[in-house]
């Protein structure tokens, strides 16, 4: 944690002793404010998808934040702002061309709640936040190599520290493993190219799997009489002893644990942390994971990588990660 969490920030005779995190995703968005020891004070959310136009959404949100400040505090013990959002670049403070939000191009978002708020807003991708999060307050605490995959609904993202920093890219996007070809002219994703390893690796990508195993086989199975096709309810089949449910996970762990191989034998972590509602699988989903990285990863670090489930709680990471960025960007207020 810097200076700047442990010791507040003064601006003439103001400590400002708190700021607030974003989580932005498809089902919704998450705000909340946090204290300079990362102790979530309040937080709120609202259903994402209620506003498709991106203006009034800024809008409703920055609205929704500022009223929360209200009734916490006040404004004026605010120092900041911290979003996490899909696709969005923290060098341009954008989202750009989410593949998984309803608003498409590119969007200022860090300029349109600074102008809504007068705080000042830093943006970062989402896996670059729960990276944040698990740095500061989860199972990277201590590590300066290693990196964060988040597996669920909304795909597959990762972001990775070298030296204790994070590696972002020129333009912002490095670490984008869901979006890397592990399949030549395989499954359309949703970022238009094929083959991406996150059509194969996510919440779509296992419900698609599964689709594909009945189509094969007259093998019955529990899977086709269920309501509804989530990790949770096929995991649960594999509890029961259903093959077919049981080989949807191996397909997908083992294409996992490819996708994992490739990206150490290039970066060599010390850690992999793995968070999103996939590892709620648990051993059908991590047992041929961790065998496929095995087979494929460069041999000289086989057994030196931990693969780690976060022990951070989902609702929590993200906001709390996006706290910790807010805390490093440059202070800007209307309200000094």
């Amino acid at each position: 944690m810097n200076d700047q969490i442990t010791e507040g920030v003064e601006t003439g005779d103001q400590i400002k002793t708190r700021v607030v995190g974003i989580d932005i995703r498809l089902e919704k968005t998450t705000y909340a404010v946090v204290d300079i020891r990362g102790e979530i004070v309040a937080q709120d959310y609202f259903v994402t998808t209620d506003y498709t136009d991106v203006n009034e959404y800024a809008q409703v949100l920055a609205e929704k934040v500022l009223m929360l400040v209200e009734e916490n505090g006040g404004i004026e013990n605010v120092r900041s702002v911290g979003v996490s959002a899909p696709s969005a670049s923290s060098v341009s403070g954008c989202i750009e061309n989410a593949a998984n939000l309803p608003w498409k191009g590119v969007i200022p978002l860090a300029a349109m709640l600074r102008d809504r708020m007068g705080l000042a807003v830093a943006v970062a991708n989402d896996a670059h936040i729960t990276a944040l999060g698990e740095k500061t307050y989860g199972s990277a605490h201590g590590m300066k190599d290693f990196v964060v995959v988040s597996i669920s609904h909304g795909g597959l993202g990762s972001c990775f520290f070298s030296n204790g920093q994070p590696h972002l890219g020129f333009g912002g996007y490095a670490g984008e493993l869901g979006h890397t070809c592990v399949e030549k002219d395989g499954r359309q994703c949703g970022c238009g190219n094929k083959g991406c390893l996150e059509a194969y690796c996510s919440d779509k990508g296992l419900r698609q799997t599964v689709a594909e195993l009945i189509a094969e086989t007259k093998e019955p199975t529990m899977l086709s009489d269920l309501p509804e096709l989530t990790i949770a309810s096929i995991a649960k089949c594999c509890d029961k002893g259903d093959h077919l449910a049981q080989e949807a996970f191996r397909r997908v762990g083992s294409m996992l644990g490819l996708g994992l191989a490739n990206y150490a034998s290039v970066v060599n972590p010390e850690a992999f942390i793995l968070t999103g509602d996939m590892v709620l699988a648990g051993k059908w989903l991590l047992k041929p994971m961790r065998q496929s990285f095995d087979e494929h990863v460069f041999p000289n670090i086989r057994s030196k990588t931990r693969i780690l489930v976060s022990i951070l709680q989902e609702g929590e990471r993200d906001v709390l990660g996006a706290s910790a960025l807010a805390w490093d960007v440059k202070e800007y207020s209307l309200f000094k």
